[in-house]
């Protein structure tokens, strides 16, 4: 009996360490389970975009209830928007923010954003943006190795140079302006006359300063982020052509999380997309006022020239509507003209 007890005893004695021992790692799990991951892009911390990536990874963290913590990278320290994509498929990045042109090679639906002139406002855009073309691109890029969180607005393309006002389609022969690495915006350039140069945003604005081109286009708050206004002394408000902005994630690193985790982070990607519509909304009201007053002759292009513009621009959408896929671009221009008759 006093050795059957004394079984018992140290039997007791074990289960409750046990016990105790699957408590402590339990209670430990949460934090030895914390993900860490990287989210990136190009824009300084001085932009929207950026105070937007900072409030999705402190949105992501409550969502997941701590699981994930995301740390942002601004003003493209992680690399160009190629590089960043390039890593994000790779799975040695896990969030982007940015451009899907680097992809428009595989992906020619991405190139239907390139076409001049498309939109009126950005209404317009943001319910295209949530409609049924943009989560087809979205699953386009699926075999990318890439998962389609949101995407949210960058802004109108306008132009700068440093020569002489634009306001007439004549106005922009001989310029040498840098524009976007691809196809559709390489073309509309050249054919209303501009000397059309691709190269990394990273590099244009000291191109700017020494004269190595003449002008860029981009959107407004993305130019005075930039500090365009330091080395460009006109801006001609032409409205050409609308760029959003995707966030996506790793396949990789997406497929090692929880189903759980992966709904809090695409409810924290959509409410900072919503975000930085919002701030970019806001910003647009003052930054031509800034650009006046760092000295930059802010010019509107009148609507008889505007539209000699759009006329002259036409080939270059007929002529990439049947690459891009017409039966993809008909939809498309279907839910702009969805959301113009709404209003």
């Amino acid at each position: 009996m006093k050795t059957n007890f004394g079984t018992k005893t140290l039997s007791r004695r074990a289960a409750t360490a046990a016990l105790l021992a699957a408590t402590a790692l339990f209670a430990a799990g949460p934090a030895m389970a914390e993900i860490k991951a990287k989210a990136g892009h190009a824009m300084p911390e001085s932009h929207p975009q950026a105070a937007a990536m900072n409030k999705f990874a402190e949105l992501v963290g409550t969502y997941t209830n701590g699981n994930v913590k995301v740390q942002t990278y601004h003003g493209a320290v992680l690399g160009s928007d190629e590089k960043q994509l390039q890593a994000v498929q790779s799975g040695t990045q896990e969030f982007y923010i940015g451009t899907l042109a680097p992809l428009s090679s595989r992906v020619k639906e991405v190139q239907v954003w390139d076409l001049p002139f498309m939109f009126q406002n950005t209404r317009e855009v943001y319910a295209v943006l949530d409609g049924p073309s943009s989560k087809q691109i979205f699953e386009k890029i699926e075999p990318s190795g890439l998962v389609g969180l949101t995407w949210t607005g960058m802004g109108f393309r306008n132009l700068s140079n440093s020569r002489h006002p634009v306001t007439k389609l004549d106005d922009v022969s001989g310029l040498k302006l840098r524009v976007m690495a691809n196809p559709v915006a390489l073309d509309t350039w050249k054919t209303i006359g501009a000397n059309a140069t691709p190269m990394p945003f990273s590099e244009v604005f000291p191109a700017l300063e020494v004269k190595a081109i003449d002008g860029q286009e981009n959107p407004l708050l993305h130019m005075y982020a930039n500090k365009m206004q330091e080395v460009q002394k006109y801006i001609s408000l032409t409205n050409h052509v609308y760029t959003p902005v995707a966030l996506v994630a790793s396949q990789k690193f997406w497929d090692k999380l929880t189903p759980a985790d992966q709904a809090g982070i695409r409810k924290a990607a959509t409410e900072a997309g919503l975000l930085q519509r919002k701030l970019l909304d806001e910003g647009d009201s003052d930054v031509i006022a800034k650009f006046k007053e760092a000295g930059v002759e802010v010019d509107e292009v009148p609507a008889d020239q505007l539209a000699r513009i759009q006329e002259q621009v036409k080939p270059v959408v007929a002529k990439f509507k049947p690459l891009i896929g017409d039966a993809f671009v008909d939809g498309f221009y279907a839910e702009i003209e969805k959301a113009r008759s709404a209003n």
